[in-house]
């Protein structure tokens, strides 16, 4: 065993600084897959750098949430400003800014080597002007007050100790009428003290609310509640597949020389499949609006 399969987890950092899905193996598999590195546009990364349960799709779910899209039909900038929390390797963040038309995005991502990975990646496709990665924590935005139109966040906030101080902080930075929206896990019941330590001890997962509880949670940021979407039978077929590739990239990390993951992560994994299959654990899509 690795030492770092040792480690305890302490916070998401440690989490991220393991996980298998890095900017080194999206190097990697660009170089394989193309042969050199040469004129990558945003699109092709978008085969790796989506590190989010259902792809490019339900980025444009999530963003008809928050109010980003593209006008007419077409591409051109839509004046949008984004903000976009626990941003990971801005997989998301360059699809919105690229695809979507917002006109700025900016990712809060606490782990420096992912903060890193994404402003490089950023800077390989060429959107540096329009997208940022800056290190800070989302329940302490390093953002001045109503700076953005939309908050989102995929998959993020699961890992996030106080949802209502990040909610919070979300509100303080939108513009009045601005809109988060965000998917996470949600609990349809409590989790086991087990289920809930190897949830911890691989995938750094904080408290989870119910359906119900995550309502309340924006209410009392001060968010009129526009959207709820129950996610859990979706996500099973697709976490089902997100553990096989999970499975099958451990060899091939492996031999790049890239985090391979580690046996926790793995244990945790196969158990919450099964928690989501069982309908024990789920998913929501949530949206807020601030009042005008």
């Amino acid at each position: 065993m690795a030492d770092d399969d040792k480690r305890p987890m302490r916070s998401a950092i440690d989490f991220y600084e393991r996980h298998p899905i890095s900017r080194e193996i999206i190097m990697a598999r660009l170089q394989a897959s193309r042969g050199n590195l040469d004129g990558l546009g945003p699109e092709d990364l978008y085969p790796h750098d989506q590190d989010h349960y259902g792809g490019l799709a339900v980025n444009d779910r999530l963003a008809a949430v928050a109010g980003i899209g593209p006008r007419s039909g077409d591409c051109v900038e839509n004046g949008v400003e984004v903000v976009d929390f626990c941003a990971g390797l801005g997989g998301p963040s360059r699809y919105y800014a690229h695809t979507l038309g917002a006109a700025q995005v900016t990712g809060i991502e606490l782990t420096g080597s992912r903060v890193e990975g994404a402003n490089a990646l950023t800077r390989l496709v060429g959107l540096e002007a329009r997208v940022r990665t800056l290190q800070g924590d989302v329940m302490a935005v390093p953002l001045a007050d109503a700076c953005c139109d939309a908050v989102v966040s995929q998959e993020g906030f699961l890992h996030v100790p106080d949802k209502a101080k990040a909610l919070a902080e979300a509100y303080r930075i939108l513009r009045p009428g601005g809109r988060v929206a965000l998917t996470d896990w949600i609990a349809h019941e409590p989790l086991s003290d087990a289920d809930a330590k190897l949830m911890w001890d691989g995938m750094a997962v904080t408290r989870l609310y119910d359906l119900e509880a995550y309502q309340d949670l924006l209410k009392a940021a001060g968010f009129e509640v526009i959207h709820v979407e129950d996610l859990t039978e979706e996500w099973a077929p697709i976490l089902q597949q997100r553990l096989a590739m999970f499975q099958a990239m451990r060899a091939e990390t492996i031999a790049a020389g890239t985090p391979a993951g580690y046996d926790a992560f793995y244990e945790s994994y196969v158990r919450f499949v099964t928690l989501i299959s069982d309908a024990r654990l789920g998913g929501i899509r949530l949206g807020g609006r601030k009042p005008d």
